[in-house]
């Protein structure tokens, strides 16, 4: 008899760790919309490495099932910035407030992603998530950043949001054919940028930026 209990016990202790395995490593760690605890409607949000907006857990990432709402996307970007308030935030590092609404956000790379550059009366602009000219940044060559292992390039963006955005893959290639390396430099990273005919020296203030925040090249 005593044999049986012991067997049906450890028969019950295995079938209980089981469950409490299956619902640490199956259960959502958020559920969209309506929280009873505290009122607040909580929405899950991602971005992409091309800087499209999706609801988070959407299955199929495209350009079909983005967000491309422009009046959405600008009201969500003037608000976005880094989550200091703790909940969530080992998930989802940024938040973007909207009354009694909390958008969540976790991304591949960077919340902001530089998707074109454009000029305007002899200025050059950046935009970026598919934003157009609704939101722009002044573009500053000098401050471009890449990792030559990876081909990343980096550019300055609001601090709220780190102070750094990444360049979408195709605008990277298509400003990439313009960095400048010396073999004296001792980090392999570009120290030149020729734009509009011009050779540019880059400061790479942004390497220790990005370090910081725990990005390096992969």
């Amino acid at each position: 008899c005593w044999s049986k209990d012991v067997e049906y016990m450890q028969n019950l202790f295995s079938k209980s760790l089981c469950k409490v395995i299956y619902r640490r490593f199956n259960s959502k760690k958020y559920t969209q919309g309506f929280n009873m605890e505290n009122g607040i409607r909580e929405y899950f949000y991602y971005i992409d490495h091309q800087g499209q907006l999706f609801l988070d857990g959407t299955k199929i990432r495209n350009f079909v099932t983005c967000f491309k709402d422009k009046a959405f996307l600008v009201f969500f970007y003037k608000r976005i910035k880094t989550n200091n308030d703790g909940k969530y935030s080992d998930d989802y590092p940024y938040i973007s407030p909207c009354g009694l609404e909390m958008n969540y956000v976790r991304c591949e790379s960077k919340p902001i992603v530089f998707t074109d550059i454009f000029e305007v009366q002899n200025q050059d602009f950046l935009t970026f998530n598919g934003l157009g000219d609704l939101i722009t940044l002044p573009f500053q060559p000098s401050k471009l950043f890449m990792f030559p292992s990876t081909g990343r390039i980096y550019h300055p963006a609001a601090e709220k949001v780190g102070g750094v955005g990444i360049l979408k893959t195709s605008l990277a290639v298509q400003l990439s054919s313009g960095f400048v390396f010396s073999e004296y430099s001792n980090n392999f990273c570009p120290t030149h940028f020729i734009w509009k005919g011009e050779k540019i020296l880059l400061d790479n203030s942004l390497s220790t930026t990005l370090q910081s925040q725990d990005v390096h090249p992969e």
